[in-house]
């Protein structure tokens, strides 16, 4: 990861480049010198993090340690995190906020039929994916996996102190990976917003939240990561975005190879095996951090066909739940977008000539 980062009468310069990552953020080209752009780096959740706020420096102090905060009680490989707690006693307390987390979650497992299930972490252990020790397993080893996948054996009851009693069953261990940094990302960007921070950016590892527009007014450009190994940009386009979250996920971001064929970290809950229904990359933006972590890796399981019936009966939401936009790019290179959002996406040079559908969401 090579992060350069120019400053100048206290302002940020050209462009932070982040290629390591799902998005690629552009800055501003320029600001005055009573624009002050406090900018921080921190590996946190296994992965390279920017906040840059504009505001007060101490803020992102206080945002990194809720960060750490976060990542310490909800951790799936440390043991004495309420999730260790919980996988290995089957039966834990949880916080008030992780129970809502956990809340979140189990929401967007619900809603997409079970295309998100928090509770596949062994396979994805068994594939070395949260090892680094990666393997190919046979047929028999999943579907014995697989059996015990479901998220709704996870028993969750909420206190009368605002906490939360959950109970597993003896056989399930859940991780919130998927959906923990899309919280993060929403929470960070309230709390910045309560202090009085009106234009700001926060990268955690690609799953992106902008606070209100650039210093100068005008959208955050964000850089939607190409994810074909071809590229020779690395831009797939570039989105402009004012309050918003811009979460993506990709086969690219996890994989591994063996005997000439590629296995990447996105599973299909009932077969156990990475995900190929056609789909490269998604991408989902709304207002919902925590649904839009979800939704990405959920729309990618259900392929290109399901992903469409689905955000046209959900993207425009409800009184309950969030509306969102979404971005979905496929093997052969054919990209889809919802029509509220499409009139601020566009292709980059490299990809100009590629087919776009517009999803009609009315």
């Amino acid at each position: 990861m090579n992060i350069n980062i120019k400053k100048k009468n206290n302002c940020i310069g050209a462009a932070l480049l982040a290629s390591a990552l799902a998005l690629v953020i552009s800055l501003l080209p320029a600001c005055s010198s009573t624009q002050v752009i406090n900018i921080s780096t921190i590996f946190a959740m296994d992965t390279i993090m920017e906040l840059e706020v504009q505001g007060d420096e101490q803020l992102l102090s206080q945002a990194e340690q809720k960060i750490r905060e976060i990542e310490n009680t909800l951790s799936v490989t440390k043991k004495n995190s309420e999730i260790g707690t919980l996988n290995d006693n089957k039966k834990a307390k949880f916080s008030a906020e992780s129970g809502k987390i956990l809340e979140g979650a189990l929401d967007v497992c619900k809603e997409t039929g079970g295309k998100l299930d928090i509770s596949i972490y062994p396979v994805l252990k068994e594939w070395g994916f949260t090892t680094g020790e990666y393997r190919v397993p046979d047929d028999e080893e999943l579907a014995v996996l697989v059996d015990k996948v479901d998220y709704g054996k996870i028993d969750l009851k909420k206190l009368n102190d605002g906490s939360f009693e959950v109970t597993i069953p003896d056989d399930m261990q859940i991780d919130l990976g998927s959906v923990v940094k899309g919280y993060t990302g929403s929470y960070l960007a309230n709390f910045f917003k309560e202090n009085g921070v009106t234009s700001g950016l926060i990268n955690l590892g690609g799953n992106v939240e902008c606070i209100g527009n650039k210093p100068d007014g005008t959208p955050w450009k964000v850089a939607i990561k190409s994810p074909f190994s071809d590229s020779k940009s690395g831009m797939l386009g570039v989105f402009e975005a004012t309050d918003t979250s811009v979460i993506t996920s990709g086969g690219y971001e996890r994989f591994f190879e063996k005997d000439g064929e590629v296995y990447w970290h996105i599973l299909d809950p009932e077969t156990g095996k990475p995900s190929r229904n056609g789909l490269a990359s998604v991408t989902v933006i709304g207002d919902n951090g925590l649904m839009d972590d979800g939704l990405s890796t959920a729309l990618f399981v259900m392929g290109t066909e399901d992903a469409v019936d689905f955000i046209k009966k959900h993207a425009l939401g409800s009184r309950e739940k969030a509306g969102f936009g979404a971005i979905l790019v496929t093997e052969d290179k054919k990209v889809y977008i919802t029509e509220d959002i499409a009139a601020k996406f566009s292709l980059s040079a490299e990809y100009s000539g590629l087919e776009v559908s517009v999803i009609n969401i009315k």
